[in-house]
């Protein structure tokens, strides 16, 4: 397929600028894909869609604080750090992301707070990319505190406001363990403690997946043919536990439900030539668009979009291109809300 194909206008006014006062009384629209049939609903009453012995797969990513606000050596021009991997924890040496680039090179400094915290440029990436070695003071100190310290929740560009302290709680699923991601998966942000108690009672098995969520996925495309465009590597790792309860479900004819683009990402990426799911861990760059033909899911929970988005393009493949595209038109249509503090989209 083509990426124009994927287009569609969007209105600013769609983006959703802060979450939902309570995280599962959000929108959620249903599409039924074998026969077309929609379905407008609240988050909440996606446990009637539930029975006994499916499975719920979730991501247990973790967001970190991974802006940071800088300035330069001398000059003190304002310099935004976005962190995108940590390549070496011994070093504190990171790629990241820099804003303005132009005024950052090789061998320049950048301060945080009152000096407490240094970083030093030691290579170019790409045209904003950088890899750079952060040189704290206290040198005894994890370093992650040291970033929950100067770091900032790091909400994508689309919501125009500044981070509140509201954000801190909200840009995390009620799940996240694992430190490592630089977006939220934003499907599971609907997700309260008490829906999850809920799920269990009814018989569902909840398992987790763990996908570091990283800004590849957001990133443009700039060819027009998919087949040319080439994915950002993300670190996953899927434990024996969802292996077995996955597969047991694939055994028995229980449906699999799929929270967000990076679990059905990981799991499409750890299928074994016997269609069935091993436990493994790595980094995928797996991309996944129409036509597909998915191996795992009987279900997949997800938001609503960009334009020729990858994660758009995941859900087409998932539910059919040109019934999910009608579903973007009712969205729009209906209000919906998108992106990450959106309204929800269940594909099954």
């Amino acid at each position: 397929m083509k990426l124009s194909e994927f287009d569609f206008k969007l209105a600013a006014t769609r983006t959703a600028i802060h979450p939902a006062e309570n995280r599962d009384e959000s929108r959620l629209m249903i599409l039924h894909k074998k026969t077309g049939k929609i379905e407008h609903k609240q988050f909440k009453d996606i446990i009637k869609f539930f029975k006994e012995d499916d499975v719920l797969v979730l991501n247990d990513t973790k967001v970190f604080p991974a802006r940071l606000y800088g300035q330069k050596e001398k000059t003190g021009a304002k310099i935004e750090v976005f962190l995108l991997r940590e390549l070496n924890p011994e070093l504190n040496l990171w790629d990241v992301l820099v804003d303005p680039a132009r005024k950052i090179r090789v061998g320049n400094k950048l301060y945080f707070g009152e000096g407490e915290l240094v970083a030093e440029v030691i290579d170019n990436t790409t045209s904003r990319g950088r890899t750079i070695r952060f040189i704290p003071e206290d040198s005894e100190r994890d370093f992650h505190d040291i970033i929950q310290e100067y770091g900032e929740t790091p909400l994508p560009k689309e919501i125009k406001r500044k981070v509140d302290k509201k954000d801190e709680e909200r840009f995390q699923t009620v799940y996240a363990k694992n430190i490592g991601a630089v977006a939220a998966p934003a499907a599971g942000l609907h997700f309260t403690d008490i829906l999850l108690k809920k799920l269990i009672l009814k018989g569902v098995k909840i398992v987790s997946v763990t996908s570091h969520t990283g800004l590849g996925t957001f990133k443009d495309i700039d060819v027009e043919d998919l087949t040319k465009h080439k994915m950002d590597s993300e670190n996953y790792s899927i434990p024996e536990e969802t292996e077995t309860e996955v597969n047991r479900a694939l055994e028995n004819g229980n449906r699999i439900f799929a929270v967000g683009t990076s679990t059905m990402k990981t799991l499409e990426t750890a299928v074994s030539a016997s269609n069935r799911l091993k436990a493994k861990s790595g980094w995928t760059d797996k991309f996944i668009f129409p036509p597909y033909d998915f191996k795992i899911c009987g279900a997949m929970i997800t938001n609503f979009h960009s334009p020729k988005s990858t994660l758009l393009m995941m859900a087409s493949a998932y539910g059919g291109f040109d019934q999910v595209m009608k579903v973007y038109k009712i969205a729009i249509k209906e209000k919906y809300m998108f992106h990450t503090y959106g309204d929800a989209l269940m594909i099954i």
